[in-house]
């Protein structure tokens, strides 16, 4: 019996321990060209769905090592009520505010996805779909008696071409 539960413990352990580099496998590094990827992105845009009013979102580039999302109070863009800043900073392009924060998990040239960081629980995608639209998915985990669910938001270019 003793030698049983030594190899069902081994086995554990071995287990935990591919589990832990598997993830670590799964952080990628990322550089200033692959935020390069996303210059999609740049521009103002009108956001619609999930049943609230519509919203009203620049995203813009400082740098190459900065993305920069400003939202406004309205469709006029007269007043900015709040910017979001995503930075790349040593191979990790994270972003957020009022100490919440996501990092990105996948990058490529149609679509980011970031994950929790800090303060957190929720993952959310971009991704475009052509020149003038793109969505954005907030993925919600399973909480209490509420199942996972998404919310997508519909982006089209503001003022429409």
């Amino acid at each position: 019996m003793k030698i049983k539960l030594t190899r069902v413990l081994f086995a554990l352990v071995l287990f935990i321990l591919a589990a832990c580099n598997s993830d670590s496998a799964q952080t990628r590094k990322f550089t200033a060209a692959d935020l390069q990827k996303l210059r999609w992105i740049e521009g103002t845009w009108r956001g619609t769905g999930d049943s609230v009013k519509p919203f009203f979102e620049r995203y813009r580039f400082e740098g190459d090592s900065v993305l920069l999302v400003d939202s406004f109070e309205d469709e006029t863009l007269a007043k900015v009520t709040d910017t979001t800043r995503f930075e790349l900073k040593d191979g990790e392009l994270g972003g957020g505010n009022e100490g919440h924060r996501y990092v990105a998990k996948s990058l490529d040239d149609r679509s980011v996805e970031f994950g929790p960081g800090v303060n957190v629980n929720n993952d959310f995608r971009w991704e475009t779909e052509s020149k003038d639209v793109w969505k954005a998915t907030i993925i919600l985990p399973a909480s209490g008696n509420k199942p996972a669910r998404q919310r997508v938001y519909k982006m089209e270019r503001w003022p429409k071409p």
